[in-house]
């Protein structure tokens, strides 16, 4: 017996000027739904080569996770322009309508949402993505955090910069979400999941050693860190064998999953 429901819909976006097309995973049963979570995941196109639907549908079945609403928001043409970081575009002017997306997320996906499903409000907000996408949700998380609770960022972008490595570029200075992490706060709800592969790609620009992918990452939860966030609220992921594809993802997703809406044992007192 299937434990969600798949609905596939469109929202008209005004502030982004397309249609933006978003599948609902909702799983079926829930006599609360005000107890209810809220997962938003950019690159919702690719949930179904997971396939997403018998990752959640399996976790369920097994009461390994509570209930979740899933929203698979689908990019469109102007992919590179919608995600990044919205406080500014990077080096190459990409990222520019990235305040434009989150006042989307705010002024039209969510009240959708809950028109749409009648959850006035949910148990808790989170956000994810992969790659460029997964930059996105976790700048989206780190400016708005009164709003979420998870930001789950898999294989993330965060060589996302201001400068290009031939225009004085510096580490501690230009990796733009690094940045905004300096410049935040601390909010002891928050949490955080990273997920990198070690054959993410081969860039090495410092020839160290460690690819980028897993180095900028490493950097970004030393900075986590300095803010005040232990271990119990980063988690990183590193798969030996991990690619930047969506396979790779697949088999890290169910990990996020059980981390942030896992179901907690109870002790059995005899």
């Amino acid at each position: 017996m299937a434990n969600i429901f798949i609905e596939r819909s469109e929202i008209n976006s005004k502030l982004l000027g397309r249609k933006v097309i978003i599948d609902a995973y909702l799983p079926n049963d829930v006599p609360h739904p005000e107890n209810m979570s809220l997962l938003l995941i950019n690159d919702g196109q690719d949930l179904p080569k997971m396939p997403f639907d018998d990752m959640l549908n399996s976790l369920l079945q097994q009461n390994k996770i509570e209930p979740v609403l899933c929203i698979g928001i689908h990019c469109g043409e102007n992919r590179k322009m919608e995600y990044g970081v919205a406080c500014q575009p990077d080096y190459k002017g990409r990222g520019a309508k990235a305040g434009a997306y989150t006042e989307f997320v705010f002024s039209e996906l969510l009240p959708a949402i809950r028109k749409s499903y009648n959850v006035p409000a949910f148990k808790q907000k989170s956000f994810a993505g992969f790659s460029l996408g997964g930059l996105s949700a976790l700048d989206i998380v780190w400016r708005h955090p009164h709003e979420f609770a998870h930001a789950g960022v898999f294989s993330g972008s965060l060589w996302w910069r201001s400068r290009g490595y031939h225009e004085g570029y510096d580490d501690n200075k230009h990796r733009i979400m690094h940045e905004e992490i300096k410049k935040g706060k601390y909010y002891p709800w928050l949490k955080f999941f990273f997920e990198c592969g070690a054959l993410d790609e081969i860039a090495d620009r410092n020839k160290n050693g460690i690819i980028d992918s897993i180095e900028d990452t490493l950097d970004l939860i030393a900075e986590l860190g300095r803010k005040g966030y232990t271990n119990d609220a980063v988690k990183y992921l590193e798969l030996e064998d991990g690619r930047h594809d969506v396979p790779t993802w697949a088999r890290a997703f169910p990990d996020f999953l059980e981390w942030g809406w896992g179901k907690k044992e109870r002790a059995v007192h005899l």
